[in-house]
């Protein structure tokens, strides 16, 4: 009988979901770690290029008075051809601007990084003792260091988000298969709750008889005395005879 079964099915459930939940809860407390460190990294990362992309046209616009006043006359011709500000000034604008897939992404980080660290080659070889470049040199030393450590925060936050992915597989696994013990556990206990509903329900009538006991136990033996004294069965159709159309003969 169902009512005999249930209570091993519901212990069977019960013992499952115990087994089962400290593996979710583990899991769950294992994205989360790793999670963090993909936002903490991220916002590091997105710091740092804000910062650096402000300094952009700060720096640009410090080189052209420069030039302009002739302070700029020992530009490498190298460094000058290449116009590494502008050139990190256009991947910085596709990164904001552009969607792009991680392959994309990485390709101009990895052409901004060798940028910068063409910009820092420069750097290093210019001196401070000339006043008019001392302004230039330092925002362009601060941009260059703000755009190393969003590329290393980017760096950690992808192999972050490497093992959260999946940790995040994982758990969207065992916590699916929690649910569905969950599931059949509340379908086992409702069904026997009915089981014994039913039970208690019969047992009642057995011992207190088929008329009427109060509410949810209404007289089961109603129709069946209302027939016995002349009345209709709940089941007999009742017809109305229409009367007949008289024809007038002519």
């Amino acid at each position: 009988m169902l009512k005999d079964t249930l209570p091993g099915v519901i212990r069977n459930l019960e013992a499952e979901e115990d087994q089962i939940k400290p593996k979710v809860e583990r899991l769950n407390a294992s994205f989360n770690v790793a999670n963090s460190n993909v936002v903490k990294e991220k916002k590091i990362r997105d710091q740092n290029q804000k910062e650096a992309r402000i300094l952009i046209p700060q720096v640009k616009s410090i080189r052209e008075k420069l030039i302009d006043s002739g302070g700029m006359i020992i530009l490498d011709p190298k460094w000058k051809k290449e116009k590494l500000i502008e050139r990190i000034e256009e991947i910085e604008h596709k990164i904001q601007t552009s969607a792009l897939d991680q392959k994309s992404e990485k390709k101009l980080l990895d052409q901004r990084r060798a940028l910068v660290l063409e910009n820092d080659k420069w750097l290093r070889n210019r001196k401070d003792s000339n006043p008019e470049m001392i302004e230039y040199l330092e925002k362009s030393r601060k941009m260059s260091s703000l755009f190393k450590k969003a590329d290393k925060a980017h760096s950690k936050m992808i192999n972050a988000v490497k093992k959260a992915q999946p940790l995040y597989e994982k758990m969207s696994i065992a916590d699916k298969e929690l649910k569905d013990i969950r599931s059949q556990l509340d379908r086992a206990r409702e069904l026997l709750s009915q089981s014994d509903k039913a039970i208690r329900y019969w047992k009642r009538r057995l011992d207190e008889g088929f008329g009427n006991l109060g509410p949810g136990f209404n007289d089961l033996l109603r129709q069946k005395q209302k027939v016995e004294g002349g009345g209709n069965s709940s089941f007999a159709k009742t017809t109305v005879k229409r009367p007949k159309k008289v024809l007038e003969e002519e």
